[in-house]
């Protein structure tokens, strides 16, 4: 096992080799396999990660960060594909709720992905060409055991804290049911236990609008030199309208004319409700990989930690000393807050010590990534009371 840090910003020759250069990034190479809930075997597994903050001597400071299903690595600084801030600078940073100046921040490309961690854009190192759907499909459970290796790797035992929203949040979970021991304090933002029937459906026409572009060759369109661009970006457009409510979209858009007074009658983007979407789905294609997003979504159906634990999700979190913060939002309706409180009953049922806040907004699942006051105050407030039960002061 080795690890390295990239170097510069070097432009990527061609998107074959993209997953396995990440750029602006710190690198960990594992030989020893990752045995898989699939029942194979992946080896060699490359992770790419960023780290925010100093770990004190003790090594008690550290902050996992979890991603969502398109974030990365880049939670809190510019992301070298898009040129924009980090997907959730609003919560890490000096001084901010996860505060950088006082915890050891890390944030990892989830195992699947394409930002540098291995996943099917990545080279399958026996053929020398992408692995495309040859790369096992993977599980929630299968990127946490990624992240402990990347953890032991960094000789850090335990966590002071597991932070993460919506597919974060799930990761943030099954940290606490499978490494309780290396876990002091769990945050799962927008989230649950297990994915619904209905968004295993939406992610189902997602993926169905993929594989339906013939650009997408069966998976080989890196190796076939295409890109299912447009495939992508109606995948896209459908689940962005699941991250907002119907009182956010209204109050931003309602049913305004993009750049004129009348209807064309035709089926240019007329509203500009349908141009802000197209315009998310066209930014997505630029800086994420089809392949990646199939297996990605693939994981969060597959998530189900009652199923994992006789059917009785309390198990899960037996004797757990972790503490936990469950959040939720009431305008959220793929993950709704009876989702969040049917977690805090199970971790009562298990005994475990957890605290349960439902905020008030009408900016729907994508709240956690925006500005919103009170999520800012509860995870302050949250990391502050773990930290002094931790004996974590800001000398340490």
């Amino acid at each position: 096992m080795t690890h390295i840090e990239s170097v510069g910003e070097t432009p990527i020759e061609n998107r074959t080799s993209e997953a396995d250069q990440p750029r602006d990034s710190l690198v960990a190479l594992f030989d020893a396999p990752l045995k898989l809930d699939a029942g194979v075997e992946l080896s060699p597994l490359q992770i790419a990660y960023k780290t925010y903050g100093k770990l004190n001597a003790q090594r008690s400071n550290a902050v996992l960060i979890c991603q969502a299903l398109t974030g990365d690595q880049h939670a809190a600084s510019r992301n070298p594909v898009t040129g924009k801030g980090g997907w959730w600078d609003t919560l890490i940073g000096p001084g901010k709720p996860i505060d950088t100046e006082r915890y050891f921040v890390i944030s990892s490309n989830v195992l699947g992905s394409c930002m540098g961690t291995s996943g099917p854009a990545s080279t399958d190192p026996s053929t020398g060409k992408p692995y495309g759907l040859t790369f096992p499909v993977v599980t929630i459970r299968d990127m946490v055991r990624a992240q402990a290796m990347l953890l032991d790797h960094l000789g850090i035992e335990t966590l002071f804290a597991v932070a993460g929203g919506s597919m974060g949040g799930m990761q943030v979970l099954e940290w606490a049911a499978s490494y309780p021991h290396r876990v002091f304090a769990a945050l799962p933002i927008a989230c649950a236990t297990r994915h619904s029937a209905q968004n295993i459906a939406f992610h189902e026409v997602g993926r169905q609008a993929v594989m339906a572009d013939p650009e997408w060759r069966s998976g080989r369109y890196l190796i076939e030199g295409t890109n299912p661009r447009r495939g992508l970006a109606v995948a896209r457009m459908g689940a962005h309208i699941t991250y907002l409510s119907d009182a956010a979209l209204h109050r931003k858009f309602g049913r305004k004319f993009q750049d004129r007074s009348n209807p064309t009658f035709s089926f240019d983007a007329d509203f500009e409700v349908e141009s802000y979407l197209r315009h998310q789905g066209i930014a997505f294609v630029e800086r994420f990989d089809a392949n990646s997003y199939l297996y990605l979504t693939r994981a969060m159906d597959y998530f189900d930690l009652a199923a994992d634990h006789d059917g009785i999700l309390a198990n899960a979190f037996k004797s757990s000393k972790t503490r936990f913060c469950v959040v939720s939002f009431t305008s959220d309706w793929l993950f709704p807050t009876s989702e969040s409180r049917a977690t805090v009953h199970s971790l009562n049922a298990s005994g475990a010590r957890v605290s349960f806040a439902e905020i008030v907004t009408d900016k729907g699942h994508d709240a956690f990534l925006l500005e919103e006051p009170e999520l800012f105050g509860i995870v302050r407030g949250f990391l502050e009371g773990a930290a002094t039960a931790r004996g974590l002061d800001r000398a340490s």
